[in-house]
């Protein structure tokens, strides 16, 4: 597991529908060793804190792994780093296998796995496409957030150092079908609620679905 693209950027003016909006969606690769500090990385910022950023949302992953996916989707033989608005492209760090609450070591940095990313508007006005949210939600190819648990430097070609995990938790994976699948399953969202590290948000929203599920069971 490696860091294999470190991307930051500033906010920018982007046009979409007739609206013009900024957004810190476009991050390119930068050179050297950065600090990663409790909210962002140097030289980076987002744009609306409410959604992105902050102490929760620190720092945005993205698999390096996912990025043939996408140029065949999007028919894009140059797609670089940083394309879907992620810090860290990385390698073997996958939806299926990273779980929420997983703290690893970085360069001398420590973080841990907070949420998937639940794409808005702004991503499919960055590829200008209408489809892109339902694309991106369709793969299962979320990415997911960093808090910092420790502050460091980080490079391209630092390994992941696995330290700890939470029990219980879920992965990436099963989180992003209790928040979507129109019919999740309610042993696992009885699981979900359990995760010590869960979003008040996203506990709200799956106690709400087992109460759905549960009705379901009874009738």
């Amino acid at each position: 597991m490696r860091l294999v693209s470190i991307n930051v950027g500033l906010p920018r003016l982007l046009a979409w529908k007739g609206a013009t909006f900024k957004t810190g969606i476009f991050k390119t690769p930068a050179n050297g060793r950065i600090t990663l500090r409790q909210t962002n990385l140097d030289g980076d910022r987002q744009a609306d804190l409410a959604v992105h950023g902050g102490v929760s949302k620190a720092v945005y992953a993205y698999s390096s792994e996912h990025y043939g996916h996408w140029r065949d989707q999007l028919s894009k033989e140059e797609l670089p780093w940083g394309s879907f608005g992620e810090n860290f492209t990385t390698e073997g760090l996958l939806e299926t296998n990273v779980c929420m609450g997983d703290q690893y070591r970085v360069g001398s940095a420590v973080v841990s796995v907070t949420t998937p990313r639940l794409p808005c508007f702004k991503l499919a006005a960055k590829f200008q496409r209408e489809d892109m949210i339902k694309r991106f939600l369709d793969s299962g190819y979320s990415g997911f957030y960093f808090s910092v648990v420790e502050e460091g430097e980080v490079g391209a070609g630092d390994e992941f150092q696995f330290l700890r995990g939470e029990v219980p938790s879920l992965t990436i994976a099963e989180f992003n079908h209790l928040y979507t699948s129109p019919a999740p399953d309610l042993e696992s969202l009885k699981r979900a609620v359990e995760v010590k590290s869960l979003p008040e948000s996203w506990r709200e929203r799956f106690q709400a679905r087992m109460e759905v599920a549960s009705e379901k069971h009874r009738v």
